[in-house]
């Protein structure tokens, strides 16, 4: 092959490089990839087949000097200095016009930054996030560009051919302006904590309140997966189930040390969501708890002080089972409303302009939250693309309010049996909240007016007040 006649390059070789690298082969496009590990380069070209355009080059100016113009550059590299470090010994190489993505779990602030910086270069940058996992790479993501619209029509046909399809539609969409891919990729990653916090939660009832198997909890898991909750990660929580560990013969799960790991991008969707302000909690209290997990030695010496009892839930397995199964998926719902409520905030105060019904679209297939009630927030967004919350949708609230009373009777019968749901709970309490006309608060704001003058509005009559309290 000539120079300049590759249609795109990666920087990075890692698994999600590479399978990326991979997809756009299988789909007919020239690729070249670059990584300071030449190891990494080998393996691509291995994994690659004779109807493959690929090549692997061990540096940056080999890479550039073969794309053709206007050159697409994406970088899939460890988010912070990292990605900084890699546009500096890119800047040199390339001319105007050409595309820079980085399609890592960068914070938005950081894009923007880099996005003000390489316009100042004549250069396009795209940021971009990218779900799915490995698999997802390698067979269609769900895919989440943002900022410049210039070089998301550049990128378009590349991204739409490489992209998960559902009913034949990409799952790939223009997200916004500015940093609009990262932030929704970000606050994909805030819902998917949510819904793993759920269903871990779920899965303790299961196990700890009604004593099943893990044979028994992958078919309970395997038959939610045929109905309404249809998803990836309760296809994949059933499969966990059956994982035998190689070493002890014994269910893989279960030799796995309780302590979460994060990568960080779970924190900065609730910290951004205290920033706006708008209320996520079902999405904090997944971060809070993945936080008190790692604190193991100081769980096990509390256990030893607190010495509770969780004796076994007396009810009915099957039925309870099925609130179970509606329990989830209301809370599901409502860890969703959370994370699309903070979407449209952001949007209006950042003026990204996301699209929320393109939104759910491409979350419908190839990402990590992928599940069929996402094409019921899609006919929502549809009759209304500026719904602010899923929850004022009147289908999706019927949904919900049928729903609603298994969330309350399992929330009752795991603490009344000391199992901790506080995502269950604070998925509840955001709904009597956001359901309440009339909160208490209006005692939260003469108390900070009685000690700190902080005044207050009534109910009567508009106008800023304060009293001098007795």
């Amino acid at each position: 092959m000539s120079n300049n006649l590759f249609h795109f390059g990666m920087i990075g070789l890692g698994t999600m490089g590479r399978n990326l690298l991979l997809n756009l082969a299988d789909h007919g496009f020239s690729v070249i990839g670059f990584d300071k590990d030449e190891q990494k380069g080998a393996a691509l070209l291995n994994e690659s087949t004779p109807q493959h355009s690929v090549k692997a080059v061990s540096s940056l100016e080999a890479m550039v000097q073969q794309l053709e113009q206007p050159r697409k550059i994406m970088m899939l590299v460890p988010a912070g200095k990292p990605v900084d470090d890699v546009i500096e010994s890119l800047l040199p190489l390339l001319q105007p016009g050409d595309i820079i993505i980085d399609g890592g779990n960068s914070f938005f602030e950081d894009t923007l930054r880099r996005t003000t910086y390489l316009q100042s270069k004549q250069l396009h940058f795209v940021g971009m996030g990218v779900s799915g996992g490995e698999k997802g790479a390698r067979f269609g993501p769900s895919i989440m560009p943002g900022g410049d619209v210039a070089a998301w029509k550049n990128l378009q046909p590349l991204l739409e051919a490489v992209s998960a399809k559902v009913n034949g539609e990409p799952c790939v969409a223009y997200m916004g302006k500015d940093a609009a891919g990262h932030y929704v990729k970000m606050v994909h990653n805030g819902i998917e904590y949510a819904i793993m916090q759920l269903i871990s939660e779920v899965y303790d009832v299961l196990k700890t309140g009604l004593g099943l198997t893990n044979s028994e909890l992958h078919q309970v898991f395997k038959q939610w997966n045929e109905g309404q909750l249809k998803s990836f990660l309760i296809e994949i929580t059933a499969q966990i189930f059956l994982q035998k560990d190689p070493d002890t013969g014994k269910d893989l799960v279960d030799v796995i040390l309780d302590k979460a790991g994060s990568k960080g991008t779970g924190k900065w969707t609730s910290q951004e969501a205290m920033n706006l302000p708008i209320s996520i909690p079902t999405i904090d209290i997944a971060v809070a708890f993945r936080d008190i997990s790692v604190y193991k030695d100081e769980r096990v010496a509390a256990a030893n002080i607190f010495k509770p009892q969780r004796t076994p839930i007396a009810v009915n397995k099957t039925e309870f089972i099925g609130q179970l199964e509606n329990a989830l998926q209301a809370a599901i719902i409502i860890c969703y409303a959370q994370g699309l409520a903070m979407l449209h905030k952001a949007s209006s105060v950042y003026n990204m302009e996301i699209p929320l019904k393109d939104v759910v679209k491409i979350w419908r297939g190839g990402c990590i939250i992928r599940s069929v009630l996402l094409e019921d927030f899609y006919t929502a967004y549809q009759s209304n693309p500026d719904l602010s919350n899923i929850l004022l949708n009147t289908q999706l609230a019927q949904l919900l309010q049928t729903k609603e009373n298994a969330l309350r009777q399992v929330i009752v019968q795991a603490v009344q049996h000391k199992i901790a749901v506080a995502g269950l709970m604070s998925a509840l309490g955001y709904l009597d909240a956001y359901t309440n006309a009339q909160m208490p608060v209006n005692l939260i704001q003469a108390q900070r007016d009685y000690f700190g003058a902080h005044t207050y509005q009534r109910i009567d009559k508009p106008g800023i007040f304060h009293t001098q309290w007795d």
